[in-house]
C-alpha cells in the first residue's frame, strides 16, 4: 500500500477534527434536551441491567422494535441468568429466531450468562473491561448499560450517532472510536449521561440515513451537512 505523503496525511488528519466549537456543540445539545423529553431513555425494554446486557446485545443489526417482540416471552421466563441458563440454549434460540443472527446470540446469551454465574455471583459487573470480556459483549454494549443502568457519563456510537456525528462535524471520524473520542471532548458536561440517547432519536427519526428531514430539525443551522435536504412543501 502506497503511503500518503506530508500533506495528505495531514490533511486526513484534519477531517477526522471537529469541525465546529464547543459552544456550538453546546447550542446543539441545548437544543436537543429541549425538543426531546427528559430525561430521555432507551427503546429498548428491560427491567434490570442483566436484561439490559442481554436486549443490547441481541440489538446488533437488528431493530430495537425487533428485539422487544422477541425479549417479551423471554425475559418474561428468564430475567435472571440463573433462569436465563435453566432454559436452555436450544429454547433461548427457538424464543429470539425472529431477529439477526440468532444462533449465534443465543449461544452468546449463555455463555455472558453462565460467565456472570461464575465470575460475579449472577450480577452484571459495573467494569467496563468485565463487561466487554462477555461474549457478545463489545465496548457500545458496555457503554450503554454503564450509561443506562450505572449513571456514566458515556456515549456508545451506534450507526445513528456515528451518522450524526459525522454530517454536524462536530465528531467527524472513520471509526466509532474516532467519533466516540470527539464526542466525549465535545458534549458539555451537563449534557453527557443524556447525550447518547438524544443523538439516537435524532438519528432514527429526523437525521436518517436517506433523505434527513433537515427541514424539521431544529440544529440544521448549525449542522455542516449539506445539501439539506429542502422539505417537500417547498
Amino acid at each position: 500500500m502506497k503511503k500518503m505523503d506530508g500533506p495528505k496525511r495531514k490533511l486526513a488528519k484534519d477531517l477526522r477534527r471537529p469541525r465546529l466549537n464547543k459552544a456550538k456543540a453546546a447550542e446543539i445539545f441545548d437544543r436537543l434536551s429541549a425538543t426531546y423529553d427528559e430525561p430521555p431513555v432507551t427503546e429498548l425494554n428491560y427491567s434490570n441491567p442483566y436484561t439490559l446486557v442481554v436486549a443490547v446485545a441481541l440489538s446488533a443489526q437488528a431493530t430495537d422494535i425487533g428485539v422487544n417482540r422477541a425479549t417479551k416471552e423471554l425475559f418474561r421466563l428468564a430475567d435472571t441468568p440463573q433462569k436465563m441458563l435453566a432454559l436452555g440454549e436450544d429454547r433461548v434460540r427457538e424464543l429470539i429466531k425472529t431477529i439477526g443472527l440468532y444462533r449465534n446470540k443465543a449461544k452468546n446469551v449463555i455463555k455472558l450468562s453462565q460467565i456472570l454465574v461464575d465470575q460475579h455471583d449472577g450480577e452484571v459487573p459495573e467494569s467496563h473491561a468485565a463487561l466487554v470480556a462477555l461474549p457478545g459483549v463489545g465496548r457500545k454494549t458496555a457503554n450503554v448499560v454503564l450509561n443506562v443502568a450505572f449513571g456514566w457519563p458515556l456515549i456508545a456510537v451506534d450507526t445513528h450517532i456515528f451518522r450524526f456525528g459525522n454530517r454536524t462535524g462536530m465528531a467527524p471520524g472513520k471509526t466509532p472510536e474516532e467519533v466516540e473520542d470527539n464526542l466525549m471532548r465535545m458534549v458539555p458536561d451537563r449534557h453527557l449521561m443524556d447525550a447518547h440517547h438524544y443523538m439516537i432519536l435524532h438519528g432514527r427519526y429526523l437525521c436518517t440515513a436517506r433523505k434527513p428531514r433537515c427541514y424539521d430539525c431544529a440544529v440544521a443551522d448549525i449542522c455542516r451537512f449539506s445539501p439539506k435536504t429542502p422539505s417537500p412543501d417547498g
